[in-house]
């Protein structure tokens, strides 16, 4: 059973169909394989009408929908051996940054992710994602860690943004966001980011100013949330559309802007539908996107993600 989004409802009443029409044949009083084949027809023809044309905000909610495949999806795929790593040795092991080492695909790497959690108590106990210093000073940790024994780090971020919280700025959040993105910039080994769902603000950057950044399909990745815009700009949530729109924050946008440097499609109907499918298609980008850059000589790497994002800041004006 699928959980639909607001736009899916002329989808959700054609499946809700199929759904009806297999249960009556189930029944063995009718033989309804013709019709059920002519209605999924019609279900695949309105998904690829409706996620062609997807506006900004129809893609946000897609990035946050609760059946995408979270981080620790993806480490379980695939990475074999994983060896889970915790703490900042320092204050205590945030829950919402994950990370460890294993071999991928036959090389071992580290591999860190931000993670939502997939249910109620899950969610509560990764913060939904929002890490705090600790959780940045973990992943500190672990890049320091992968580039003293020269393996390359791998980040996955689905993230609304760092812990707003006054607990979380008394212990020096945005010094350990700030940390975090000189750590990533001062790696000698490669260094891919894949942003899986949402990429929000400096919860984001922190693990993702990379060598190659990788973005799904229908992923989002901006300064801040739509609705957070919307009430600084307009006093109001209910601009959160408008505020979608202006702030270029699908994949599509990011790629012409050169924010990112590739899109990985998503299954008709977002990664939600097909999670095995997506896992499988992003290992294959991630596992390209290592192959060029690990011949590279670590200072190469270093002072070319270092160049790629001091080019980001120009504008070519005197």
């Amino acid at each position: 059973m699928h959980n639909y989004l607001d736009f899916e409802k002329p989808i959700a009443e054609l499946e809700g169909k199929i759904e009806e029409l297999r249960h009556l044949s189930g029944s063995g009083e009718v033989n309804i394989a013709d019709e059920v084949s002519k209605l999924q027809t019609k279900v695949d023809k309105l998904l690829s009408q409706t996620y062609s044309k997807l506006t900004p905000w129809q893609k946000t909610q897609v990035a946050r929908h609760h059946d995408r495949p979270h981080a620790v999806d993806y480490i379980a795929a695939w990475i074999e051996d994983f060896t889970p790593l915790a703490g900042d040795r320092a204050y205590a092991d945030d829950q919402a940054i994950v990370g460890g080492m294993g071999r991928f695909r036959g090389r071992t790497v580290m591999i860190i992710g931000t993670e939502k959690g997939a249910d109620t108590d899950a969610r509560v106990n990764h913060n939904f994602g929002m890490a705090r210093p600790e959780g940045y000073r973990k992943a500190q940790r672990l890049m320091d860690m992968a580039d003293r024994f020269k393996l390359p780090v791998v980040t996955l971020i689905d993230t609304p943004g760092a812990y707003p919280g006054v607990d979380a700025e008394a212990r020096g959040q945005a010094e350990a966001i700030a940390r975090s993105i000189e750590t990533c910039l001062n790696l000698k080994v490669p260094l891919v980011s894949v942003i899986i769902g949402e990429g929000g603000s400096g919860g984001a950057i922190a693990l993702a100013t990379a060598n190659t950044v990788l973005m799904l399909e229908h992923a989002i990745y901006s300064v801040i949330s739509p609705e957070g815009c919307a009430s600084i700009l307009w006093r109001s949530g209910d601009n959160a559309q408008d505020a979608a729109a202006a702030l270029k924050l699908t994949a599509q946008d990011l790629l012409e802007l050169g924010v990112i440097d590739t899109v990985v499609a998503e299954p008709m109907g977002g990664a939600h539908r097909e999670p095995d499918q997506i896992i499988a298609g992003l290992a294959d980008a991630v596992d390209a996107a290592l192959a060029g850059l690990l011949n590279e000589d670590g200072g190469v790497l270093k002072a070319r993600r270092r160049d790629k994002y001091l080019a980001m800041g120009k504008t070519g004006l005197a």
